[in-house]
């Protein structure tokens, strides 16, 4: 190959990362996913972490429990990990309108920020993670999508420094 197609081709390779699904490409989606509505009140949670190979590193449960004061909500999260473990994290959340909200919770670093269209939610932020004794700073692009009035399908993209470590799938049901 010559320079010529090598620079193109690594271009149209560079372009084609970068492209992917926008929030509002669900705008016509049914049914409509209302965060307030549908995060309120009691929820559980069956998931599990592959790392970037697709293997199953670690499964989970989650307890929730929702509460909204106007634009001002909270959500309580309970996980019992596979290998026994547990822990606990508690967004504090808020709503800014036209389907936009932001949130923080004790070990998300800074503030998370989310859309909603359609049937989908997604939010992005960093999650102070711990691995092997340290603290691994790694970016959520996080997607939920209202597959009925009871069920959501929740999956995460991790990476660190703009690398994939990671995934984590979650079907959310509303008690």
């Amino acid at each position: 190959m010559n320079r010529r197609t090598l620079l193109t081709a690594a271009a149209a390779m560079a372009l084609t990362a970068c492209a992917g699904p926008e929030v509002r490409d669900y705008a016509k989606e049914e049914p409509r996913f209302d965060l307030r509505s549908f995060f309120n009140g009691p929820l559980t949670a069956k998931g599990m972490f592959t790392d970037r190979a697709g293997r199953v590193v670690k499964r989970f449960s989650v307890q929730m429990v929702a509460r909204w004061d106007g634009d001002a909500g909270v959500l309580d999260e309970r996980f019992q990990y596979s290998d026994g473990t547990t822990q606990r994290r508690v967004w504090r959340l808020r709503a800014t309108g036209q389907g936009r909200y932001v949130g923080t919770a004790d070990d998300v670093v800074g503030e998370a920020a989310g859309e909603s269209a359609g049937n989908a939610f997604r939010w992005a932020y960093t999650l102070a993670l711990p691995v092997d004794g340290r603290v691994w700073d790694v970016a959520l692009d996080d997607w939920m999508f209202l597959l009925d009035e009871r069920t959501v399908l929740n999956r995460s993209s991790m990476s660190k420094f703009g690398l994939h470590v990671g995934d984590v799938t979650l079907v959310i049901t509303k008690d």
